[in-house]
């Protein structure tokens, strides 16, 4: 099994670059707000579901050790613990 040789910083910018520039518009619906998407960051194939695990999975099962990154669509964290999340979808 390879492991990813990019440290968190640059999956984190990837990531967050890959959902703005080619995914946000497409997913950013009301059906989706609120949901997790996971992002595979090389290849660009997501998923989403209300469960960030589901999502994880069905990506490691299409590809070979993905580098993923995660949000909860239109919100600012996937979770909060001890605060709020902050909405950024209009």
């Amino acid at each position: 099994m390879s492991y990813p040789t990019l440290d968190d910083e640059e999956i984190a910018r990837r990531g967050k670059e890959v959902y703005e520039t080619q995914i946000r518009a497409q997913v950013e619906t009301a059906e989706n707000i609120g949901k997790i998407i996971s992002i595979d960051i090389e290849s660009g194939d997501y998923e989403i579901n209300d469960d960030l695990l589901t999502t994880c999975r069905r990506l490691q099962m299409r590809h070979n050790n993905p580098i993923l990154w995660t949000e909860r669509i239109g919100f600012n964290a996937v979770y909060a613990v001890g605060g709020t999340l902050t909405r950024t979808a209009s």
